[in-house]
Parts: C-alpha cells; structure tokens; sequence
C-alpha cells in the first residue's frame, strides 16, 4: 500500500513528509527529517498542534465531547467499571477477567503499607506544608527504599510490580500527611474496603463511623473521570522525564510537580477559591455572572469551559450526578455550595454562556464533590494526583515498551544577541 504524502516547498525545493493515520483517522506530518533536508525546524508554542508520540492508551476528540479509555467510552466506564480495573484497563490495555483482576488487587494490597523510613520523612515536614510538595517529594524518595526499580530498562514483572506499589503507596502518602496536619494518628490502609473508600477511610477514620457505599463509589467515579486525558502537561511531563530513563518514582514526581500548577491540576482549588470570593462580597451570584460577562471586568468564572472540549466536557454530565448524590448522602449545609449551585443554574441558562459553551466542566463539580467531603482547599490537588496516577503509569509504561522512543529534546529558535566579544569588568561603562 503506497503512504500518503504531504508536500512542503521551501526556498524552491519540494519536501515530501509521510502522512501519519491514527485509528479514529486523526492525521499528522511526520517531521523527523525536516531539519535535515531543509535547516528548517517546526515552531509551535506550548506543543499545542504536535504529536509528541504515539499512543494506543487514551482517544479524546475535543470538538465532539469524546472521551474513550483504550476504545471503551467513559460513559460506559463510569457506569460499570471501577477505580482499580481503570487502572489495570489503562496499563495493560484490556479489561482483565476475574482471576487477573484478582491477581492485580493483591499485588495493589501488597504494598498496603509504608516503608518505616518514609514515614518518618513525611513526620519532618511542617504542618503547614502544601500536600503537593510533600507528595512530589515523598514520591520521589521511594527510589531510596526500592532499588531494585533505578535499573533501567524495567522487564514486565518489574513494570507490574510497581505500578501496583504506586497505585497502593501514593494513597497512604496523602491520607499520612493529611491526618498528620490535623494532630491525628495515621490509620492503616484496608484495601478490602475498595480503594477509593479505603482512602475516605485513611483520611476521615471516626471509632464507630463508616464511609458511606454511596459516597464511596462516587469519588471512586470521579478518579476513573480523572484517570488519563492523552498528552497533557503532567502527562507529557512524565514521559519527558521517563525519556531520559529516570527511574519511575522520579518520572511520577514529575508528574506531580506538573500538575500542581494553577493552570492544570491547581483549577479545582480555583473553582472553591471563586467561591469564597463571591461569599465574601455579600454571595450575590448574579453579580458575579454579570462581571464575568463584562469584557472590561477582570473577573473570571473559574470551573467553566475547557480548553479541549469546545462543546460539552462529557465528563462533567458523569460528576455532576455524582457531586448530586454525594450533596444528597451528606446533607451537607454550606453557603459556598448554595453559591455554586447558583452559578450552575445561572450559567446554565444564561444565552451569553450557552452560545459560548461556557458550561460547568469537571474541575467546577469536582471541587464541590471535595469541599462536601471535607477536604481542605490545598488538598483538592492531591485529590487529581490520585486520579491521574494510573494514566502517568500508563503513559510511562508505553513509553518505555517503546523501542523507537527517544529522549525528549525540543528544539528552539534562538531570538537573543548575535555574536559579540567579551569585555573585562574594568573597561565596562
């Protein structure tokens, strides 16, 4: 079958670039040897219209709302999957029966604990630490406990092995610290419990008191929302890192680090961060659609729109059932959430934000989801991390299976002084 091909002219000579064809019929110019036939290299600020790889994990096409995890929509993986099959689903690429599900969890439960050495790491860090360095750098310290995992490259049982530690590990991490900033004393992990009320459960743990089914399954929902969104920043952060064959630990790390930005995972945190401002200017709602409908107004509706979805997140028609019944479990009564549901009424059927497809995304109803559970504002990042580690792992698995892959090295175009001689200090004015 002959391959498709894209002519260029440049400076009077025709270049001709492969076509590449993704499975869903998305193309791309295959560029690698651009620069040496012509000199010339591509210019794209923030990577926004380049494929930095290939990828059989996560198809998402922004334009029509679509969501799917190795081919199996997310409104179908809300519905019946969990958590803890996602994360084998994203990793190995197929739904796993029974006895490989089974075989998975224990692996997972495994690793239910924390090394004695981490522990005591994380009880150094002041109380008022931001859970996201703490995350990044616990994480990063696990290399030190876990050797056996610097040696690259990784064979298959190595690959599982530690996918399940992370999957388990990470968790306690957040709960360790959480419950370390409140004066508590740490409770162990039972993964029995499910693994997303198993957390609830390390977080929240009363004598007596229990984490509701319900309430349980819903963040379970949302992490699975959360899992993978193809080539991301934290996600392209972990594969650039992995690239350079750092071990693991440091490529998730990295994740991390690039997830705490306002930007990306920091949005939520923004959205309750919104929220108190309106509360604190009297809670007139209304005030506020109408400043965010002010071009000359620097406000800005935070937990609205996505830059990928340009018509519907369809995440968000998932969570929003969710954040219902978690509101509804709960009977949580808080001003900030009456706020929020009267954005979500406002903008919902406003003409300004309905032709603007400025709808609630996932970020708007996963911050109230976290501020009904009641988990602190500088926690809600850490709630993302959770979510999104089975789809680093994934993408850092691929990468590394990948025998064409090589170290990530962007190019730039050089736009300071030309070439100019050194002056010694004492001759310069």
């Amino acid at each position: 079958m002959s391959q498709e091909i894209a002519k260029l002219e440049i400076e009077g000579k025709i270049i001709e670039l492969p076509v590449i064809t993704g499975s869903e019929g998305e193309k791309a110019l295959d560029i690698k040897s651009l620069r040496a036939e012509t000199g010339y290299i591509t210019l794209d600020n923030g990577f926004v219209n380049t494929g930095s790889c290939t990828s059989a994990i996560t198809f998402l096409d922004g334009e029509k709302g679509i969501l799917r995890y190795r081919g199996y929509p997310i409104e179908q993986i809300a519905k019946g999957s969990n958590f803890l099959e996602v994360a084998y689903l994203l990793n190995f690429g197929k739904l796993p029966n029974k006895k490989e599900f089974n075989f998975f969890e224990e692996k997972v439960t495994s690793f239910a604990t924390l090394p004695e050495g981490i522990t005591k790491i994380i009880d150094q860090y002041p109380l008022d630490a931001h859970p996201m360095g703490v995350m990044s750098a616990v994480t990063s310290s696990l290399s030190a406990f876990y050797p056996e995992f610097l040696d690259a490259p990784l064979d298959n049982v190595q690959r599982e092995r530690v996918i399940a530690q992370l999957m388990a590990q990470v968790k306690i991490i957040a709960a360790y610290f959480y419950r370390r900033t409140i004066g508590k004393s740490a409770h162990r992990s039972h993964p029995s419990l499910g693994y997303s009320k198993d957390f609830l459960n390390m977080m929240f743990f009363e004598e007596g008191k229990e984490v509701d089914e319900a309430v349980g399954h819903a963040l379970d929902v949302l992490f699975m929302l959360h899992a993978d969104h193809e080539q991301n920043c934290s996600a392209s952060t972990v594969r650039v890192i992995g690239s350079s064959q750092a071990n693991v630990f440091a490529a998730i790390a990295g994740g991390i680090d690039a997830l705490w930005g306002q930007l990306h995972g920091g949005a939520n945190q923004r959205v309750l961060e919104m929220l108190e401002e309106i509360q604190k200017a009297g809670g007139d709602h209304k005030k506020f659609i109408a400043k965010a409908k002010d071009k000359n107004d620097s406000f800005r509706l935070m937990g609205f729109g996505h830059r990928v979805y340009k018509n519907f997140d369809p995440r968000a028609t998932i969570i929003k059932e969710q954040c219902d019944i978690i509101l509804e479990k709960l009977n949580v009564q808080d001003p900030l959430l009456d706020i929020a549901r009267g954005l979500e009424e406002e903008a919902r059927s406003d003409e300004y934000f309905v032709k603007r497809n400025l709808y609630p995304n996932v970020d708007f109803y996963s911050g109230i989801i976290y501020k009904a559970l009641g988990i602190p504002t500088n926690m809600f990042t850490v709630m993302f991390v959770l979510g999104r580690l089975p789809g680093w792992l994934a993408q850092w698995k691929e990468m590394r299976e990948d025998v064409a892959a090589k170290i990530a090295r962007p190019r730039q175009i050089y736009t300071g002084e030309r070439l100019r001689d050194y002056v010694p200090m004492k001759d310069r004015k």
